[in-house]
């Protein structure tokens, strides 16, 4: 059995801390099962318990370029990734990746593959269940399994899979044939479909990998990765509920009776965190069901208030209650700044201030987290300077086949066009100051070298 765990999406709904190249699942905010005691994000959470149901082995993650970095650095860089070359819904990304498996990592057609999302808040009892989609499709001789969810209440935000009236498991059978869906139904219809025998519908399904072959080459697409990779943004950009699943017939769903949420809202997000306050923060203490999540170092108060979520971010401010906070996509969009925080493999960035002194002249400030033992790329920009003051940590820093050890009130000047590097010794901090005319990431020149072939080449060229 394989995996494709499916990351996409774009930050809108736990604005300011999620954004365009942040998506919720990346948001270190879960408590940690682990010794470390430090929040974990939805991903890592999955992941861990992917390794415990001895699954990753046999996972891919399909995402888009804007998350390589964030992925690696969350979850590490041996993790099979399937890039998306554009946004196409999950339709032409689960089609890719099913090629990926078939045509690069040569899995036979009747293997069992199986989708889940990346977010899924579910215990570990779960991933049990996955694990029986692929003795149930076998069994049950179905085109598609899935895991529905026993619905506690008639929620208006979910899916709904249907059962086939009269027709309940029997005690040797652990699925039932799916009748129909329903997408997000009013108040009315849940209670009637809960009724009914409905389930939620978790997003999680199984298929052998042929099912996917064979509808590709019924519609005439590309059957080998390199060639969907070419063709991809002539793919309909189509979820896969829509394409495939609607239109299949034989389906069987089994029942899942444990925890399972949907964390996509700060009211939701917020009651599985451990920590009331995250970051610099203090509250009163008549305050009740207050969370404050603060990326920044100025501190934040609360006094005298209930039911609220504050989140801080480089992004921007929110204060709300907690019931109306699914409320934030209403606002989030009237804010089109870049993107003010990133993970990326090598550590993290925040923006500190952009300003524009004329037409042309651009100055950026940003501070830059690196990870001891990471580095960042060689490289160079044709269109701005940059100036680094290093803040905390010691590392080497090469500029123009030179390597130089810094520390704590170094200051490096870097000229536009100049080949520059460095490599973080212990977690290291610096200011950066970018001046130029162009000061976007397509003015990165990198040159792929490991940092061991850096030190040889500045070594051999003396």
């Amino acid at each position: 059995m394989h995996l494709i765990l499916l990351s996409g999406g774009s930050g809108k709904r736990l604005w300011p801390l999620s954004n365009d190249s942040r998506s919720k699942q990346f948001l270190k905010l879960l408590p940690s099962d682990n010794k470390l005691n430090r929040p974990i994000s939805m991903l890592q959470r999955t992941w861990q318990q992917l390794q415990k149901a001895n699954l990753s082995g046999s996972t891919v993650v399909s995402t888009s370029k804007s998350q390589i970095d964030m992925i690696h650095n969350q979850i590490g860089t041996s993790v099979p990734l399937v890039i998306e070359p554009c946004r196409r819904d999950t339709y032409p990304a689960i089609a890719l990746s099913s090629l990926y498996l078939y045509s690069v990592e040569s899995v036979t057609e009747d293997e069992i593959v199986v989708v889940m999302p990346v977010d899924a808040y579910v215990e570990d009892e779960f991933f049990q269940y996955v694990r029986t989609l692929e003795e149930i499709l076998q069994d049950s001789e179905a085109d598609l399994a899935l895991i529905g969810i026993n619905p506690t209440f008639p929620s208006e935000k979910y899916g709904y899979i249907v059962p086939s009236e009269f027709n309940k498991p029997e005690q040797n059978k652990k699925y039932q044939a799916v009748r129909c869906f329903k997408e997000k139904p009013t108040y009315g219809q849940a209670k009637q479909l809960i009724s009914e025998g409905g389930l939620w519908n978790s997003g999680v399904f199984a298929f052998k990998l042929d099912y996917i072959l064979n509808h590709l080459k019924e519609r005439a697409l590309a059957l080998s990765y390199a060639d969907l990779l070419q063709t991809y943004s002539h793919l309909p950009a189509r979820s896969f509920d829509y394409e495939i699943v609607e239109n299949t017939k034989r389906i069987v769903v089994v029942t899942y009776n444990g925890e399972w949420k949907d964390l996509g809202t700060w009211n939701t997000l917020t009651e599985e965190m451990d920590a009331s306050i995250i970051g610099k923060g203090i509250m009163s203490s008549d305050c009740k069901n207050i969370h404050i999540i603060n990326e920044l170092d100025i501190p934040v108060s609360v006094l005298g208030l209930s039911d609220l979520i504050v989140a801080v971010s480089p992004d921007g401010i929110l204060v709300s209650d907690k019931q109306e906070s699914p409320r934030v996509k209403e606002i989030a969009n009237q804010f089109e700044n870049r993107p003010m925080y990133e993970e990326r493999r090598w550590g993290w960035y925040r923006v500190l201030d952009f300003t524009k002194s004329n037409e042309t002249q651009e100055v950026l400030t940003r501070r830059i987290g690196v990870t001891a033992g990471k580095n960042l790329s060689y490289h160079k920009h044709d269109h701005r300077s940059e100036v680094w003051t290093i803040i905390n940590g010691k590392g080497l820093f090469v500029l123009d086949g030179e390597i130089l050890e810094i520390q704590e009130g170094n200051v490096l000047h870097i000229p536009a066009g100049a080949l520059h590097g460095l490599k973080a010794i212990t977690d290291l901090e610096f200011i950066e100051v970018q001046a130029g005319t162009e000061l976007i990431e397509e003015d990165i020149v990198r040159i792929f070298m490991k940092w061991e072939d850096i030190e040889a080449f500045v070594k051999n060229s003396k």
